[in-house]
């Protein structure tokens, strides 16, 4: 028999281990009993695929874990998602949807081991796991199908970065539907033996709550930490944690800074898709570096190509197109063959679309989207994150995304929209705009200066928290 993706779940002497989520705590024992009566159900009814809607809930947790351990691929629907996205889902996974399913009062309240309701199935380390939906920013979202090995392969790397042992307690309130929050967030720990914490709504009480109940790890996405680092009493509780973790987009230099004040640690950052799960790390007992996330993991080679298709230099300068080949890439997108095709190179390396450097040390950094991030103005390759690292350190900036928009005469013109650090009435004037762009100049060059800056309120995020730039005109 293969080892079992949930290994830590069905490791005896991990019996006691708990999790929770929000309100509800299972122990081991009593997740493994309450899943196994999702497995049984699901094997009466013969299905190979369900997809359910993936509430921040112990439900949900529940029917993931019985899914996985029936053999059955899972489909989670955004809990935020509309009647058009989630119509899409069914339809294009042609899965049946299940109830979620609540553990039994006495399965709730249970303190003593309990076991499987069944004989769990022997599956194949190659069947599905999960089929989970891309953002759709270029098109409708499409079905990323990744295999049991895949996520087995990336939650064995990540622990071995990362110190991760079952002595470990993972705290986050992520949502439970994407790779984050439910790969690593909820099977990371079903996998490795160590106990989790989903603290519900992630703020900066309920963080500081579960590090003062003992959770030694933390992941949150960088509006996260932001606010965690803007309420200093709540961040100092997080001084007991073992390792900060953030991630699904690029943590603000400051904020990474004022979280090594307050916290006394320097956070993680790892970078990741939902075709390749997480690729590539900062190690626990690596160097942190504010816009640094880091270096291959454990069975995962990366290299960087030009617009021609050639290696470009890893000088920590150079910018190249990000791809990825290794034991944690995804299985294809669901039925679209030549997507599937287009997204490899002939050799057989993932394309990401994403634009990076890699320095002499092997150390990564994310510049962005080559569609929305990679800026041509005026004969040059501008990667629009450095431009926003750099206003990011000016006090009057909250936030900020640098864009290129169409320009006659320099093929593209940076712009950049800032969210003032404080919002006075009127908004920041032209000697602002003018110190901003001065910064620029001064820290990188004259040629990656804004040649417009617009304040305004808020930028526009998705669920994780990451810009959506294509909404910035």
């Amino acid at each position: 028999m293969s080892e079992p993706l949930l290994r830590g779940l069905l490791d005896p002497s991990r019996a006691a281990t708990l999790v929770q989520v929000a309100d509800t705590t299972l122990s081991y024992a009593a997740l493994l009993t309450s899943a196994s009566t999702v497995a049984e159900a699901l094997a009466r009814e013969s299905l190979s695929r369900i997809a359910i809607d993936a509430t921040a809930s112990m439900d949900t947790v529940v029917t993931v874990v019985g899914a996985l351990l029936a053999g059955v691929e899972v489909v989670p629907i955004p809990a935020d998602a509309g009647p058009g996205e989630r119509a899409h889902i069914l339809h294009d996974s042609g899965a049946a949807v299940w109830q979620v399913t609540s553990p039994p009062a006495e399965v709730r309240d249970q303190e003593s081991p309990g076991r499987a309701a069944y004989r769990l199935p022997d599956v194949s380390p190659d069947a599905g796991a999960f089929v989970l939906y891309t953002s759709g920013t270029t098109g409708l979202p499409k079905g990323v199908r990744l295999s049991r090995r895949a996520v087995a392969a990336g939650l064995d790397a990540l622990a071995g970065a990362w110190a991760w042992t079952a002595n470990d307690v993972l705290a986050h309130g992520l949502p439970l539907f994407h790779v984050h929050g439910l790969v690593l967030g909820v099977l990371g720990p079903l996998r490795i033996g160590s106990g989790l914490r989903h603290v519900g709504r992630p703020t900066p009480a309920a963080y500081a709550a579960a590090a003062h109940a003992g959770a030694t790890m933390f992941f949150a996405v960088p509006t996260i930490w932001s606010r965690v680092a803007a309420e200093p009493e709540y961040a100092a509780a997080l001084r007991s944690a073992r390792l900060l973790v953030s991630g699904s987009a690029a943590l603000p230099v400051p904020v990474f800074e004022r979280l090594r004040e307050l916290t006394g640690h320097e956070v993680c950052e790892r970078y990741g898709m939902t075709e390749t799960l997480i690729t590539v790390a900062t190690r626990a007992d690596g160097a942190r570096r504010a816009g640094c996330v880091g270096v291959p993991v454990a069975g995962v080679r990366t290299r960087l190509v030009g617009e021609d298709g050639d290696p470009v230099p890893c000088d920590g300068e150079t910018l190249g197109e990000l791809q990825v080949c290794g034991a944690t890439l995804f299985d294809g997108y669901l039925g679209l063959p030549e997507a599937t095709a287009a997204a490899f190179t002939a050799d057989g390396w993932f394309r990401t679309g994403d634009v990076a450097t890699i320095a002499p040390d092997g150390s990564h950094r994310i510049v962005g989207r080559a569609s929305v991030d990679l800026i041509k103005s005026g004969g040059y390759r501008i990667g629009a994150g450095e431009i926003e690292g750099v206003l990011l350190g000016h006090p009057a900036v909250a936030e900020c995304a640098v864009v290129g928009v169409p320009d006659d005469d320099l093929g593209q013109r940076i712009v950049a929209f800032v969210v003032p650090a404080q919002q006075p009435t009127p908004w920041p004037g032209e000697d602002v705009a003018a110190e901003l762009t001065d910064l620029v100049v001064r820290e990188l060059s004259v040629h990656k200066r804004p040649r417009e800056v617009r304040f305004v309120d808020a930028l526009p995020r998705n669920e994780m928290g990451k810009v959506q730039k294509t909404k910035l005109t």
